[in-house]
């Protein structure tokens, strides 16, 4: 049965195609959705460029018919805009006085009451969801990107059996198998042996745990293109991913440049609303990039600030390289996790020719509204990358950090 869905602003900011993606049903986007989509679109952040990319579509559609009527999509659905222009009130009185979901409420009861399919009210809010339900709206969240992190397997395994370098092995591409004959790699269904172990030292430290190990190997590795690492705090991910970075960019050779970053989302705005220069807008980001590059040129005795002068490597905020093409480069993205599918999917598409990209993260300390362990960038790539040739992906769980930070991330 053909369905109403109702998306609120978010949907729209969160994916900017969702309307494409509710198959042969109607979607249905309220006045003050566009309104807001409106504001929105003067921002230099994330928010911003979503709202244009919907702005432009809705335009373009525009153009083939009217809006206000419905106009056909190539998925056989529907996609219009609704206006209520006869002043009545579906909800009570104080509802409108202060915020534009009230009106999407409206919106979506009025539409309720004057279809003859059922209306859905689709939002990322959570308590939007909530005052649905209390008004008898049937409400769900956008459910096209989400992934079930529980079922992400860790990317390795452990078997009881002698194995050898060459055996055929039906499994997962870029998988690790834990063996009594050691640690291998499922490579065009072949077992290769992986190049290091636990006592290989790379950018003066070695890996405490056969997760790491493992992660490390995927690195180092130059036919993996993309690595996502998830993992608790302190399983080591940003120390790890800097130090091969390191290894394979100084030492090897084999990249030109180390680009860091992560998404600007503690303060809830983009850099540009931070007082100060570029450099002290960004310090209280790239602290725990640095505490841990400190960390690490202390084990090889370099000096850091001098070798931060050469340019080899570039942190950055997010928003700075975004609609960069990225050759050759050791790309990390730290907090992986804060970032939308459609944010992380616009990332890596960018990535170019000879390029190596590694998304990191903890799924379960998410800072930003609308996002969730199942609704994030990192687990979404994760998920829909995995046992692809050029992917590895490792789940960390053992805290190596201290005894105590391993159990307050485990237990609080």
């Amino acid at each position: 049965m053909v369905k109403n869905y109702v998306l609120d602003t978010n949907v729209l900011i969160h994916d900017p195609q969702a309307i494409y993606s509710f198959q042969d049903n109607n979607v249905i986007l309220p006045l003050p959705v566009i309104e807001e989509l409106d504001k929105l679109k003067r921002r230099s952040d994330s928010a911003g460029k979503s709202a244009r990319e919907v702005i432009r579509e809705l335009d373009k559609l525009r153009l083939t018919g009217d809006l206000s009527k419905g106009i056909k999509l190539k998925n056989s659905g529907t996609v219009s805009i609704m206006t209520i222009t006869d002043g009545k009130r579906e909800t009570p009185d104080f509802l409108y006085e202060k915020y534009v979901d009230n009106w999407i409420l409206g919106y979506v009861l009025r539409l309720g009451r004057t279809s003859s399919v059922p209306t859905i009210l689709v939002s990322k809010d959570i308590s939007l969801r909530v005052k649905a339900s209390a008004l008898g709206i049937a409400a769900q969240d956008y459910l096209t990107d989400r992934s079930d992190l529980s079922v992400l397997p860790s990317g390795y395994v452990e078997v009881h059996q002698e194995l050898r370098e060459g055996q055929e092995f039906d499994s997962m591409e870029n998988q690790y198998i834990k063996s009594p004959s050691g640690y291998f790699k499922v490579r065009n269904k072949t077992l290769r042996r992986i190049s290091i172990d636990l006592s290989s030292s790379i950018w003066g430290i070695h890996a405490l745990n056969e997760q790491q190990l493992f992660a490390m190997d995927a690195l180092l590795d130059d036919e993996v293109k993309l690595v996502t690492l998830i993992g608790i705090a302190g399983t080591g991910k940003t120390l790890i991913a800097l130090a091969c970075a390191l290894e394979k960019t100084l030492k090897d050779k084999k990249y030109k440049r180390i680009i860091v970053t992560r998404p600007l989302v503690p303060m809830g705005k983009d850099i540009g609303y931070l007082p100060g220069s570029i450099e002290e807008k960004l310090q209280p980001w790239i602290e725990p990039v640095m505490d841990n590059l400190e960390f690490l040129f202390d084990r090889v005795q370099m000096n850091l600030k001098e070798f931060l002068k050469k340019d080899i490597m570039q942190i950055s905020a997010l928003s700075f390289i975004r609609g960069r093409s990225i050759p050759d480069q050791y790309i990390i993205v730290d907090e992986a996790q804060n970032l939308t599918p459609h944010e992380v999917k616009t990332i890596l598409t960018r990535v170019g020719e000879g390029a190596k990209i590694v998304l990191l993260g903890d799924a379960y300390q998410i800072d930003t509204p609308y996002l969730d362990k199942d609704s994030n960038g990192l687990v979404y790539a994760a998920s829909r990358l995995i046992g692809n040739h050029l992917v590895a992906h490792i789940t960390l769980t053992k805290g190596e950090r201290s005894e105590l930070a391993t159990l307050a991330a485990s237990k609080l």
